[in-house]
């Protein structure tokens, strides 16, 4: 496999600058403070960071809303610290992906306060602008995710932009070619730099439909799902006309025309459609598309070992040559032991949900903080900075949860500022944090470290093709299988002990040889698999 594309298999480990490390002593984190925590994310064992948006931005959306592509936020340093981070992560043998954010700006983007003025600008036809209906309302039906109508009303210009998130963050103008050309401009910049991939924020959003059909209406019982509570009207409609358009594919094509100039360069798209496994197999289909995507399936509420078989063989199915990319957690989503643990937030639970990711087939996203088993924070309202759960407080409340300072230490804030942080550090995370676990051997640290290091000496954990076996309710099992392995993983995804019959094509052929190393304790007695609660088995399968 020497020449398997490094990002096969690669664990991906998120970095939100704002609360990985403050530097300067301002309350909020940096990209020096990443370069200073650079050995850390070296030892967990990890091929590549992905870092949030630094960009310059007003930060109405915490950097998701750009207005200058080219620039790096104050708030987080400059261009030379940018430099300084790609060299030192490739000096430990880190590769460095970054966010690109496409389809919309920031509403104070040059590109955006140009449009406004008037209908015959340069820049007039750069965002999508829509005259009113004859009483004066938006044009459709169509809904931001953030609340409310897609369409703010601009004054000067007598029309509508639309915008798919905040108003704020007005879409671009994907139909027109001139955009698109100076959008592949700006992730030049980048890759000119020296970074070594990109993930695409929302790539499906980029292109609208021209004819500004309505959305239908989608059933009151399908409306639950794809992370929107249920408070929330954007779930009451089927976005076919807003996003995940087929024009889009061809702009895929051209991004990867794009990278195929820069060898080892990839692409990682979010993907959140009506049917988003099948978006991602259509989005990297064909290897002249996107090179992996992944969706928001596993960043759900939902959890059991028969929901994970569905979602991934599912994927599987369309997958074709494409290649996947898996997330349990990220920074807009509930911290996964919360999530997935309900009232079992138990490190044991962390441990064995670190392990399950990064057994599944393809590439994996780890979000700072799953190597600590972090919980999710509790915000009071007066604390909250997410617009997102400013609006739909108290039902839903936000993102801040999952976004706290990383605690390095037990000492105040963690040890991540001297100064107040950005948002508070809950005293449940200092119990978890760095200081505290890494002399311990027994820690979710130390066994995410132990876990990726053995991971790297099992080509089947890294390219294998995937097989699931049914073991029962609370146990998720699946073969891999490279041409010169073939290992079994089994996870006993419950809070209580269980016991597991073995079918019978496993016992033949010579069976199972156990195989040791990875940290965890299930064990074969005759047919029969024994295993603690949240705990693993792992073998060979002598074929």
């Amino acid at each position: 496999m020497q020449n398997t594309p490094w990002w096969r298999g690669a664990i991906i480990y998120q970095v939100y600058p704002r609360s990985l490390m403050d530097s300067n002593g301002d309350g909020v984190g940096d990209i020096a403070g990443i370069i200073d925590k650079l050995d850390y994310i070296a030892s967990l064992g990890v091929d590549a960071i992905w870092v949030s948006p630094f960009f310059r931005s007003p930060m109405k959306d915490f950097g998701y809303d750009i207005s200058d592509y080219r620039d790096v936020d104050p708030l987080f340093g400059n261009l030379d610290d940018i430099d300084r981070l790609i060299a030192e992560a490739h000096r430990r043998g880190i590769k460095l992906i970054i966010d690109q954010v496409l389809s919309h700006t920031s509403d104070q983007h040059a590109w955006f306060q140009q449009s406004r003025e008037s209908k015959d600008n340069a820049k007039a036809d750069w965002y999508v602008w829509a005259d009113p209906s004859e009483d004066g309302t938006p044009p459709n039906n169509w809904l931001a995710i953030f609340g409310g109508s897609a369409w703010e009303w601009e004054p000067r210009r007598e029309q509508y932009y639309l915008h798919n998130f905040l108003k704020s963050q007005p879409d671009l103008n994907f139909h027109n070619p001139q955009v698109r050309a100076q959008i592949l401009s700006e992730v030049e910049f980048w890759l000119k730099r020296g970074v070594d991939g990109l993930r695409l924020d929302a790539i499906n959003f980029c292109f609208h439909d021209q004819q500004l059909r309505d959305n239908p209406a989608k059933p009151v019982a399908e409306r639950k799902g794809r992370g929107f509570s249920e408070d929330n009207p954007y779930a009451f409609q089927r976005h076919i006309f807003d996003n995940t358009r087929p024009e889009n594919l061809g702009f895929m094509e051209e991004i990867r025309s794009l990278m195929d100039r820069y060898p080892g360069a990839v692409t990682l798209g979010e993907i959140s459609s009506e049917d988003s496994l099948a978006t991602m197999a259509e989005y990297t289909q064909g290897n002249k598309r996107l090179h992996m995507a992944y969706s928001f399936e596993l960043l759900s509420d939902e959890f059991s070992a028969a929901y994970i078989r569905q979602t991934v063989e599912t994927l599987e199915q369309g997958l074709g040559e494409g290649w996947p990319c898996w997330a349990i957690g990220n920074h807009d989503v509930a911290r996964v032991v919360s999530r997935w643990g309900a009232g079992n937030q138990s490190p044991q639970l962390a441990k064995v949900l670190n392990a399950m990711l990064f057994s599944l087939r393809g590439s994996i996203c780890s979000y700072q903080g799953e190597e600590l088993g972090l919980t999710e924070a509790s915000i009071e309202q007066h604390q909250l900075q997410d617009p997102y759960g400013i609006t739909f407080w108290p039902r839903f409340k936000g993102r801040d949860g999952c976004r706290t300072p990383m605690p390095w230490s037990d000492e105040a804030n963690g040890g991540f500022t001297a100064a107040v942080p950005w948002l508070p550090v809950p005293q449940e995370h200092l119990l978890r944090a760095v200081s505290v676990q890494d002399p311990n051997k027994d820690s979710v640290l130390n066994a995410y470290r132990h876990f990726t290091q053995w991971r790297k000496q099992q080509p089947a954990l890294l390219w294998g093709d995937i097989q699931f076996y049914d073991l029962g309710k609370n146990v998720l099992a699946f073969s891999r299988q490279t041409a010169e392995q073939t290992l079994l993983a089994v996870f006993n995804l419950s809070a209580e002990d269980v016991r597991a019959t073995l079918p019978s094509e496993l016992n033949e052929n010579g069976g199972l040889d156990p195989l040791t190393g990875h940290g965890f304790s299930g064990m074969k007695q005759a047919e029969v698999l024994v295993l603690p609660a949240f705990d693993a088995y792992f073998a060979v399968i002598n074929q």
